[in-house]
């Protein structure tokens, strides 16, 4: 098939690849434009766009789509169909219906859970103990549209949200192949209304740590904002970036370390197992406490 593909972040790379695996021709792609990154603040490409181009695919990255001229530049590629995957920009209907066969997004959840841009993190944050992915035919709606295929991941409680993110890449990748390969065979399944629920954005005021709440919502907490952009807490004025923890009993003040990396929460307590200290790079918790532990107490 001729596709579009439209893309942004390393997530998006693996269905690229699979795509070209099996042979599909990329009539162009779409990906946002470069962002300022890095020390000196200089533009950086997208991951999408920085595979394409070294594949020798053409890159667009118009900052909007809803202008009539970026519209007709859309439907002047002639694709089959387009292939969706956390592009960053919403669709107006006129680029919905340009291919001959509309718009394909992989979505990482399972619809209609998890809704919206951070499907993964909001997963593991309310305790889910499985995602997924789901191949859904666009439509104007947030995420509303017919399901192709879907498959379930279970969600171990310390995955991370880095941990999810790379397993449901490939997964999306090879999904995507196999809808584009059964496309006439599949059967659009719409959405139940029961069920719905929205994947608010990841605010950075989330990200510091509560140590009063239950152990099992810290540690979910943790691993939801891992790596980016870390759950984080106090340790005698440094801040401590917690990257990977499990819940457990313990007993203590909140905030109180009770054990060489366990710390109690309001209810039960959090052993810490991966951290990153500041100017540090992130390491696995004994590593990165050798030759200096943890304060009597966190905040």
């Amino acid at each position: 098939m001729r596709i579009v593909f439209m893309g942004t972040p390393d997530f998006s790379v693996p269905a690229l690849d699979a795509l070209l695996r099996a042979g599909h021709e990329i009539a162009c792609v779409y990906t946002q434009p470069p962002r300022p990154a890095g020390r000196g603040k200089k533009p950086r490409p997208s991951p999408v766009q920085a595979r394409a181009e070294g594949l020798g695919i053409e890159v667009r990255h118009p900052v909007s789509l809803k202008g009539a001229e970026a519209q007709a530049e859309f439907a002047a590629l002639g694709a089959d169909i387009a292939v969706v995957v956390a592009y960053g920009l919403i669709l107006p209907q006129a680029v919905l219906d340009a291919p001959k066969r509309g718009c394909l997004n992989i979505h990482a959840s399972l619809l209609p859970r998890w809704r919206g841009a951070a499907p993964i993190q909001r997963a593991i944050m309310e305790g889910d103990t499985e995602t997924g992915i789901c191949i859904m035919q666009m439509e104007a709606g947030l995420d509303t549209g017919p399901v192709l295929l879907r498959e379930a991941t279970p969600i171990a409680p310390t995955d991370t949200a880095a941990d999810l993110h790379d397993r449901l890449a490939k997964m999306g990748g090879r999904m995507i192949a196999d809808a584009l390969r059964d496309l006439d065979d599949l059967r659009p399944e719409p959405q139940p209304e029961a069920g719905v629920t929205y994947a608010a954005k990841i605010d950075k005021a989330e990200a510091r740590i509560d140590w009063t709440r239950a152990a099992a919502h810290v540690a979910r907490h943790v691993n939801a904002l891992s790596p980016f952009p870390g759950a984080w807490c106090m340790a005698h004025g440094e801040r401590l970036k917690l990257l990977r923890a499990a819940a457990g009993p313990g007993e203590g003040a909140p905030g109180r370390v009770i054990g060489p990396a366990t710390v109690a929460c309001g209810d039960g307590a959090v052993e810490l197992l991966e951290l990153q200290r500041e100017g540090k790079r992130p390491l696995p918790v004994a590593e990165a406490l050798r030759g200096k532990g943890l304060p009597e107490a966190l905040d």
